[in-house]
Parts: structure tokens; sequence; C-alpha cells
């Protein structure tokens, strides 16, 4: 039983061994894969940075455009607001020239023209009585200035 307990042990550190090689071989290999994944790192990384840069770059052209927008849309608004208050004040002008204004204005017109017919008249009997007593005083004149035959 000794000579297979002892073959057994020779077995085992056979596959002790064995795997002890394997183990080995394995250290590489899993250097190269820690090496390989700290440059993938450091290549992501530098992409991150890159990608930092391009996104900062999209945000201020996105920025830059909405500026621009929002600057164009308040040009639009205030140019029609101010189409529109002048519209209004347009509108309110001829409002208040029809219904404020031109009542007054033809009230004078009527007021004037009741006063151009009454100085009318009374021009022209003015030049009546006038032309009335100058006839009347040349026929006094003429009768008393002139013999009687």
């Amino acid at each position: 039983m000794n000579n297979a307990r002892e073959a057994l042990i020779v077995e085992a550190l056979g596959e002790l061994a064995v795997l002890l090689d394997r183990a080995e071989a394995v250290v590489p290999a899993l250097d190269a894969a820690a090496k390989a994944a700290e440059q993938a790192s450091a290549g992501l990384a530098a992409q991150a940075g890159a990608l930092d840069a391009s996104v900062a770059n999209l945000m201020g052209n996105a920025k830059a455009q909405a500026i621009r927008h929002v600057a164009r849309r308040t040009d639009e608004l205030a140019r029609t607001a101010g189409e529109a208050q002048t519209r209004s004040m347009k509108a309110a002008a001829q409002q208040l020239f029809r219904e404020e204004l031109l009542p007054a204005f033809q009230r004078l017109a009527r007021s004037l023209d009741d006063r151009d017919r009454q100085h009318r008249w009374r021009s022209w009997w003015v030049h009546a009585a006038t032309a009335a007593a100058a006839s009347a005083i040349t026929w006094c004149i003429a009768a008393c200035a002139l013999p009687s035959h």
C-alpha cells in the first residue's frame, strides 16, 4: 500500500507541476491582458476628451443658433407689433377725427355759412342805403343849388 500511496503522491505531484506550469503560462497572458486593458482605458480617455470637446463645440453651435433664432423671432415680433401699433393708432386717429373733430368742423362751417349769409344781406342793405342816401343828397344839392324856373 505504500507503493500505491507513493504512486498517487507522485501522480498528484505531476499534476501539480502541470498546474503550476499552466499558472505560470497564464501570468504573461494576464499581464498582456492588463496592459491591453490599460491601453484601451487610455484610448477611451483620449476619445472621451475628444468627445467632450466635440460635445462642447456642438453645444456652442446649438447655443449660437438658438440665440440667432431668438433674435430673429424677437425682431419679427417687434416689427409685427410696431406695425400693429401703427395700424391701431391710425384707426384710433381716424375714429377720433370722424367722431370728435368732423362734427365740430361741420358745426363751425354751418355757423360760418349762416354768418356769411347774414353778412351778405347786411352788406347789401348797407350798399343800398348808401346809394339811396347819396341819391337823396345829390337831389337835395341839385334842387337847392340849381335855380328854379
